[in-house]
């Protein structure tokens, strides 16, 4: 039978609404905010009784990534929709997901309302940026209807399929993680990561840090007497007439005879100073020379160290602050995460992802993480720093954690535009065997490229080429050697194996993915750690004016910290050096035979803190405000993001014009359509009605479930208390057998889940608003927004709690 227009067009609307896409008719409805606008801060509080009307959103607050929930669309011929938020049952591999959502049709405002549920199965892609799920190859394998025949419901089901728009299926990343069962995430541990403790210093009065990646290299400046260490994070040089080290600290300068200290005020710098080439490589130094005076007492503390390391840095005697719940007591005046067991107990300290213990703050330190107090796991989410959460095994913070990073990035490559970069050797190319494989390795290079067999690979920017020659010409790769993801994580090439290629399905495009160990995030011990926790020896030769340096990713170095925002690790950088990571202060071209200061992005977010994601060899990056992506540094058409759908500007929805009329939602309670267009609109709420797996549409009231059936709602006779959703995974609850009125237990101990899932999906969508609108000053240590708080010794400008870098 031929179903009624007015009717097809409702349910293809409830199904494209169901999993956030615009409704046939009304994509001009959701329109963008862009970056032009902020966020909704705080979601607004969900109608748990269907006898007050929900306080319409203002004209002003733009919505969450995918629009809110519950939704309401006009129909054509005068009728409307109301779509509640998808419930997700199953997410394998990230990859393919399994959703309920509860749908409601009025043909007319004197109609009573149509409830049903319908389940969908879609694969899905990640935008880890955007934080956006996106739906393909979806089906509607079921659909109930109480009102609807069956020979109806299915005609629905066949006509939605041809319809349905690809482009706009989107849910927020924050509502399904909410969801999902933390017990499912599958922890594919990195083999051989260390977890060696790093040379920890600790001061509670001003200091700085001066990391050097092995022995000073000492670079020569044309037409100068004065030298620079290249293999440094500082501006740190020689002056080789009187034998002495300058140091620039801010914008004042110290000097000492030896590169360890003791460092004193500069005085009067040498002429040498002024002399510097006039280039941009030198601006941040000329722009502070002669420099400012600085008074003895007002010297910091200058810890220099040759191979990577970190600093505790308080400011004063440690300041402790009760963690509720717990024994623990926060260090609140460090930017680091330190944590003590009571004001004598052991003192925790966390860094690149690893937890290390100590008796007192001076050491002697131990890895920590495998054995962490209990009381860790209680941190509660509203902490300034619960942050640290996503680094305790067993909870579901560590679990989000892995899952993010075990979600690839992906581009299609086009095999005939895509040009390879320019590749340069230091002399003959010299290339160094790979232990346990049958690979070796470039080490004269800035690229990584490999020899297997008679055939050289070189992997840039998440893309593989290949060559007949290790000078090229090299081409797109449609294929990748075995051998070469056998690479052990000993080696300094070991990031290449996390660069795969997904599809290669003709002559003119290839598909590749990049996971998150590309750029230095790998897992062990339950959680995701920053770098491999091995150093890897720079490759140093001299031949021509300058030294050849080519350095390679530290894990430590500059206190690097799980943004829980991004999915990635940033860094705090005010005592560790105005140039990024540790041992990157400068970057060696061999085409032109020079060194580009303070350009390197090299470490978590990377020069100047500008990038999240970069190449670790090549220290190439992409940076955008919110997060990143590694292709994104192409910049060219011949490179397809595989997350370009989820543009904000296509899936945010700006609440604008005036309130037209105000429709009463199948509770009793009532929504704002908004919109001088007509389109539809979020109506302000998380909802209150929910898609039973039983094929059924409950709601909350007064604490008790109720179900939808003819006409009406009637109790299901259960009184679940309204517990919050469990922190551990390990303890959530299993549906049992049984019934209890006219409603079986599963069914309810789902709906108390689902139900619990929205809230914290609500919660935490309105959280991502608030950092993703923010200034640049919103705090990241906390994934309840946290606070920012000055902190933590001598800096440029006043940071702190973890706030946000930019």
């Amino acid at each position: 039978m031929r179903l009624d227009m007015s009717v097809h067009r409702a349910v293809a609307t409830v199904v494209a609404m169901s999993i956030g896409m615009p409704a046939p008719g009304t994509l001009a409805a959701v329109t963008s905010q862009a970056s032009a606008t902020t966020p909704q801060g705080t979601p607004t509080k969900p109608a748990t009784t269907g006898t007050k009307p929900a306080k319409p959103a203002s004209a002003a607050t733009a919505a969450p990534v995918d629009g809110q929930w519950p939704r309401v669309f006009d129909v054509p011929g005068g009728g409307t929709i109301l779509v509640y938020q998808p419930q997700v049952a199953t997410w394998d591999n990230q990859s393919h997901m399994v959703a309920f959502s509860a749908v409601s049709f009025r043909g007319t405002a004197a109609d009573k309302p149509a409830l049903g549920t319908i389940k969908l199965e879609a694969d899905t892609k990640v935008a880890l940026t955007e934080r956006l799920v996106s739906f393909e190859n979806m089906k509607i394998v079921e659909a109930n209807f109480q009102t609807l025949p069956k020979e109806s419901t299915r005609d629905v089901v066949a006509e939605i399929d041809k319809t349905m728009s690809k482009d706009a299926r989107v849910i927020a990343l924050d509502r399904v993680l909410a969801s999902v069962d933390k017990s499912s995430i599958i922890m594919k541990t990195v083999e051989g990561i260390k977890a060696d403790p790093p040379t920890i210093f600790f001061s509670e009065s001003p200091a700085v840090m001066v990391n050097l990646d092995g022995e000073p290299i000492w670079s020569p400046i044309k037409d100068n007497d004065l030298k620079f260490a290249v293999n440094t994070n500082w501006d740190l040089f020689q002056h080789t007439p009187s034998s002495t080290y300058y140091l620039r600290h801010n914008a004042s300068w110290l000097k000492s005879r030896d590169v360890k200290g003791p460092w004193s005020p500069a005085g009067t710098l040498p002429d040498s100073f002024k002399k510097l080439p006039a280039d941009e490589n030198w601006n941040d130094v000329r722009a502070n020379v002669p420099g400012k005076a600085l008074a003895a007492s007002a010297v910091p503390k200058v810890f220099t160290s040759f191979q990577p390391a970190e600093l505790i840095l308080l400011t004063g005697a440690p300041k402790y602050e009760a963690v509720s719940g717990t024994g623990l007591l926060w260090v609140s005046n460090t930017e680091s995460d330190v944590f003590r067991m009571g004001k004598t107990g052991s003192v925790y300290y966390l860094v690149a992802g690893r937890w290390f213990s100590a008796p007192a703050f001076s050491g002697p330190w131990t890895f920590a993480t495998p054995s962490m107090p209990p009381d860790f796991r209680k941190i509660p989410l509203e902490h300034p720093r619960s942050r640290v959460l996503a680094s305790v095994p067993g909870t579901d913070r560590a679990a989000e954690a892995v899952l993010l990073a075990q979600i690839p990035q992906t581009a299609r490559v086009n095999k005939k535009e895509l040009k390879a970069p320019d590749v340069a050797f230091q002399g003959d190319a010299e290339f160094a065997p790979i232990e346990s494989t049958t690979v070796q390795r470039a080490v004269n290079t800035d690229k990584d490229i490999f020899k297997v067999g008679e055939a050289y690979y070189m992997c840039y920017q998440g893309v593989w080429f290949t060559s007949k020659t290790s000078s090229g010409p090299w081409e797109v790769a449609s294929s990748v050697p075995e051998q070469i993801y056998q690479i052990p994580v000993s080696s300094p090439a070991h990031h290449v194996t996390y660069v795969t290629i997904e599809e290669d399905d003709d002559d003119e495009w290839v598909t590749f993915a990049a996971a998150a160990g590309y750029t230095g995030m790998m897992v062990a011990w339950g959680c995701t750690v920053w770098g491999s926790g091995w150093y890897y020896p720079p490759y140093v030769g001299y031949g021509g004016f300058y030294p050849y340096y080519y350095p390679y990713f530290p894990t430590y170095g500059y206190s690097a910290w799980y943004n829980p925002w991004t999915g990635a690790y940033g860094r705090s950088a005010g005592v560790y050096g105005p140039y990024g990571g540790a041992g990157v202060g400068a970057r060696y071209n061999p085409r032109t035979g020079t060194y580009a200061r303070g350009a390197a992005a090299y470490g978590p977010y990377g020069a100047r803190g500008v990038a999240q994601a970069y190449n670790p060899r090549t220290g190439t990056y992409a940076a955008t405000r919110q997060g990143s992506n590694v292709y994104g540094s192409w910049g060219s058409t011949a490179v397809q993001r595989g997350d370009d759908w989820a543009k904000t500007n296509r899936y945010t929805n700006r609440q604008t014009g005036n309130t037209t009329r105000t429709i009463r939602t199948d509770e009793g309670g009532a929504v704002t359509r908004r919109g001088a267009g007509g389109g539809a609109v979020g109506v302000g709420n998380e909802g209150n009605i929910y898609a039973g797996k039983d094929g059924n549409v409950y709601r909350r009231e007064d604490g008790t479930w109720q179900k939808h059936e003819n006409g009406g709602w009637s109790d299901t006779n259960r009184q679940p208390a309204d517990r919050p959703r469990p922190t551990d995974s390990s303890t959530t609850r299993q549906p049992s057998a049984g019934t209890t009125g006219a409603t079986d237990r599963g069914t309810v101990d789902q709906l108390n889940r689902d139900a619990a899932a929205r809230r914290e999906g609500a919660q935490r969508t309105g959280d991502y608003g608030k950092y993703k609108g923010g200034s640049g000053t919103s705090g990241t240590g906390s994934y309840r927004g946290g606070t920012s708080r000055p902190s933590g010794g001598t800096r440029s400008a006043p940071r702190g709690g973890g706030g946000r870098r930019r």
